[in-house]
């Protein structure tokens, strides 16, 4: 009862975050990723893409394309239809479109070891190699599983849905052009070669590191964090290679080796045949075996 009574006060307040209660529309779209996967520059791209006239920044983001992690129930409701909200939830049956951003777990545990120092999640004691054994178990204080878990919910019960739309990191950093035209063309969105490209260049990791200098005190998911540790990092792909301790490729290797390769990312440490009898090797076989490929 006195829970009852709080969860509805925190909701008329707006004191709330939406998170998985959020009410959910019909002719919503979900941007969606595990942390540190590319979804902030990727709702930087649609946003600038949508928005050609709005100079996109953190001090309106939130308002452009909302996040369910820092926003109410309230506000979410309220941000104009149709919404494209960013979320970072596992499986959600109730999403009618979703566009997916995932990322080599290489990289994506070199990139959460900082951001969870930034957000002090833990102090700078942990070392790189103690905190990928803890990302490979489950980050304690996440709500969304391991990276396994995250993109295993998704793309394993989504993937051959048309309004399911799965984008890799590296491709996206390879091209971003091209990557962002496969997403207006899966919006609906009009979107010229002028017109990406010019999201494309507003949407630089450079731009983006100078508007977090400018404006990260105020942007609610930087606001009273460590200041010495950016949130926009290097932006690469591949930096776990000269970053990870071989010990912590091996680890995340061997735990989400057969995904990794169905996803197409090459091991380097474990070898691949140790996965041909697994659910997800299989599914990569039959992917490599495919006479469409």
């Amino acid at each position: 009862m006195i829970y009852g009574v709080k969860f509805v006060l925190k909701y008329l307040l707006g004191n709330d975050v939406a998170g998985r209660n959020l009410a959910v529309f019909s002719d919503d779209t979900f941007l969606v990723s595990f942390p540190r996967s590319g979804n902030t520059w990727t709702r930087f791209l649609i946003a600038n893409l949508m928005h050609p006239g709005t100079e996109v920044s953190f001090t309106n983001i939130e308002r452009l394309i909302p996040d369910t992690s820092s926003q109410s129930s309230r506000a979410l409701k309220r941000t104009p239809r149709p919404r494209i909200i960013k979320s970072h939830e596992y499986f959600d049956a109730r999403y009618p479109k979703v566009i997916y951003i995932v990322r080599d777990p290489r990289d994506v545990a070199h990139s959460y070891y900082d951001f969870s120092r930034k957000f002090r999640h833990f102090d700078d004691s942990c070392t790189l190699e103690q905190y990928v054994s803890i990302f490979v178990r489950s980050v304690p204080w996440s709500t969304w599983g391991t990276w396994g878990e995250h993109v295993g919910s998704w793309i394993f019960s989504r993937g051959r849905n048309p309004n399911f739309l799965l984008v890799r990191y590296e491709d996206l950093k390879r091209d971003p052009a091209a990557s962002l035209a496969r997403i207006a063309e899966f919006m609906g969105t009009p979107a010229s070669p002028d017109r990406l490209s010019q999201a494309v260049a507003a949407s630089s990791a450079d731009r983006m590191r100078e508007l977090e200098k400018l404006q990260s005190h105020q942007w609610v998911a930087t606001k009273g964090k460590r200041d010495d540790i950016p949130f926009v990092r290097g932006a690469k792909a591949g930096s776990w290679k000269t970053a990870l301790p071989k010990s912590s490729v091996i680890e995340i290797e061997s735990a989400w080796g057969d995904l990794m390769l169905a996803l197409e990312y090459e091991l380097s440490e474990v070898d691949p045949s140790n996965f041909a009898d697994s659910f997800y090797g299989r599914i990569s076989s039959a992917k490599a075996n495919s006479p469409s490929r």
